[in-house]
């Protein structure tokens, strides 16, 4: 999982990027102070995985990962090679979702690149200039495949689907407004367009805010914005972040609790994330080492014992499988397969989020 940071010149993007990773990356009060993207690997907290650990006596815990790009800042005419744009650009094709840091406080020592507070106009400049990025490189295309029809029909659908992105790209809107079938979809994989990766909104706000988020018009205003294009919105406050990310993990909550926030930023940009990528974990346990995979929703038990080998996936037999809280509930493996609870499922089997899964297999 790749996550691309972005966003206007100084709207804490580098400031959250350290605090959630701890990486230590350059953050300056002036525009362009990253050049190369810092790249930092979180480990995603999973506390079913903690107590598989325990339960199995585990040697290892192993967490699934998110690896987080701080992309710099991007600027109007991007996509024409401002500020290094189109550099810039290039580096978030290569993410697997957005992550939009929207500037929502004041503070007079921290230069806007635009004047003033205003999140929706800084949405728009940053969505415009992915969509003008978008536009060039399927205008190209466009020519291309006609030209290439005329020895090879085949190529017709992928014309029809460049046109129609083209149609809505012309509108100023991001291909993710659209709908896509199946084929549609492997196509579009190939596009690696900017607009049509998912997008989650940071709304970066002071702290003296945390506690009105419901009638802050920058904040009501975001959530407008991102319910029309079927985006996530998440609030945090970098200088909080900060703040956390210098604590020991059991200072942490009762940190959090004295603020009255009940996720820190870096829960919420993992759960968001999630929901957005259409994500679940499955988790595998034993006296070796606990483990967390992470799957598409959807994804069926063979293809998700590929995840953990492909000899496991090519010799698969049959899936002893348990969900978390009913295992949680007996304690024990042992005791769970004595009250005949584990479950025998075959490779058509739809793995879901939280389940417990040993793999029969054969090679």
């Amino acid at each position: 999982m790749k996550m691309g940071i972005v966003g206007l010149p100084n709207v804490g993007k580098s400031t959250l990027f350290n605090a959630i990773t701890s990486a230590g990356a350059e953050s300056a009060n002036y525009p362009f102070c990253t050049i190369e993207p810092n790249v930092g690997v979180v480990s995603v907290p999973d506390s079913r995985l903690d107590y598989l650990t325990v339960m199995s006596q585990s040697k290892k815990t192993v967490h699934t990962a998110m690896e987080f790009y701080d992309i710099a800042g991007l600027v109007k005419g991007a996509s024409k090679g401002e500020g290094l744009g189109n550099k810039f650009l290039s580096h978030i094709r290569e993410v697997s979702a957005i992550v939009h840091v929207i500037r929502c406080f004041e503070d007079e020592n921290i230069t806007h690149v635009e004047g003033d507070i205003d999140p929706i106009r800084d949405i728009e400049i940053i969505q415009l200039e992915l969509i003008l990025s978008d536009l060039e490189m399927m205008e190209k295309r466009k020519d291309r495949l006609t030209r290439a029809l005329k020895g090879d029909k085949s190529l017709q659908a992928e014309l029809d689907l460049t046109e129609r992105i083209l149609e809505v790209l012309e509108q100023e809107k991001p291909a993710r407004v659209l709908s896509f079938n199946e084929e549609e979809v492997k196509l579009l994989k190939t596009l690696n367009l900017l607009t049509a990766k998912p997008v989650l909104y940071a709304a970066n706000v002071h702290e003296n805010v945390l506690d009105s988020l419901d009638t802050d018009p920058h904040i009501q205003a975001i959530k407008k914005f991102a319910v029309e294009e079927k985006s996530e919105v998440i609030v945090l406050c970098s200088k909080i972040e900060s703040e956390i990310a210098e604590l020991e993990p059991e200072e942490k909550q009762a940190f959090l609790e004295d603020l009255g926030i009940q996720h820190s930023g870096l829960d919420q940009l993992i759960q968001a994330s999630y929901r957005l990528l259409g994500l679940v974990s499955f988790l595998t346990t034993g006296p070796q080492e606990s483990r967390a995979w992470t799957i598409k929703k959807g994804t069926k038990a063979a293809q998700a014992a590929g995840k953990i080998h492909s000899d496991i996936e090519r010799g698969f037999i049959r899936a002893e499988v348990i969900g978390f809280d009913q295992l949680q509930s007996f304690g024990s493996m042992v005791t769970a397969k004595e009250k005949g609870l584990l479950r025998l499922e075959g490779k058509e089997y739809l793995v879901q989020d939280g389940d417990v899964i040993h793999f029969r297999f054969n090679v």
